[in-house]
């Protein structure tokens, strides 16, 4: 997910935010828009006195790449998201990636506050892609995900339960 002002009009990587700390801060405070107004936006993101609001084409986590980064002395296997690089990253948990039968799309556990579910890149997502098995078909959701050489029996629960869950303003 690239950040732009709604009303820019012309919206690609010139016009987005790049700076590193600042979207750092922006996601940092992502929540559900609980407020009344400016419903067509479904998250805002709080910052100071100011009041953001956001709106996306599927979820406003969107994990970029994959990175090994030092917590609590050892490395871990984290997923970068929204262009931050590893100023914010999520633990990677390969048994939660899920690909929507339908779509295509593939997610990842998200933090609860912005609805549970994030969006894998595209780019990653085909890189994954080639590390899916499908038990139960092409027109089902992969079984396993191979990786780092190591087999993940894929759960899909955390994502049927996040859907069932979020609030009736997304999706």
């Amino acid at each position: 997910m690239h950040l732009f002002l709604d009303d820019a009009r012309m919206k690609n990587f010139t016009s987005c935010f790049k700076e590193k700390k600042f979207l750092k801060f922006f996601f940092n405070q992502l929540r559900f828009n609980n407020t009344e107004r400016y419903r067509e936006f479904p998250y805002i993101s709080l910052c100071g006195k100011e009041r953001n609001f956001v709106r996306c084409d599927d979820y406003p986590f969107v994990f970029t790449h994959v990175v090994t980064i030092p917590i609590n002395g050892r490395q871990e296997t984290c997923l970068a998201y929204n262009h931050a690089g590893d100023l914010l990253s999520l633990k990677f948990q390969p048994e939660q990636i899920f690909m929507s039968p339908k779509t295509g799309r593939v997610y990842h556990p998200a933090p609860e506050r912005v609805g549970s579910i994030g969006l894998i890149r595209s780019k990653l997502a085909i890189e994954f892609s080639k590390f899916f098995l499908f038990d139960k078909g092409e027109t089902s959701p992969p079984t396993q995900f191979i990786y780092n050489g190591k087999p993940h029996k894929l759960t899909s629960e955390w994502y049927y339960d996040a859907v069932k869950n979020k609030p009736n303003q997304t999706h």
